[in-house]
């Protein structure tokens, strides 16, 4: 298990304490967590779960997979080098203490 903090486009600040293996889409979508949509249900089919990583999860996130990055070619809004999918983000206890930034839109 790990404790996730995301911080939507307006600053309201919710921590989840996620299963391993769910993704922080999963989590965020389960747990009415505004700014992530998940329109594909976390396929890495429609980049409306971008997020942006803290220093922390990126220092321990592997790389993202040729699909995710095809996918954040199409984001919304400013993709930035820690944007990532949270539907590609599985929580682990390595994620503990970890933030994840919100975008103002997905769509």
């Amino acid at each position: 298990m790990a404790n996730i903090t995301f911080i939507e486009a307006n600053g309201q600040s919710t921590t989840l304490n996620l299963a391993d293996g769910w993704s922080l889409m999963q989590g965020a979508t389960a747990n009415g967590v505004d700014g992530i949509v998940g329109e594909c249900g976390g396929s890495c089919a429609c980049a409306t779960c971008h997020c942006y990583v803290d220093e922390l999860l990126a220092g321990v996130l592997p790389a993202p997979s040729q699909g995710e990055l095809d996918m954040l070619e199409n984001v919304v809004a400013e993709r930035r080098p820690n944007s990532r999918l949270a539907c590609q983000i599985k929580a682990s206890p390595a994620l503990e203490g970890g933030v994840v930034h919100l975008p103002e839109c997905q769509e």
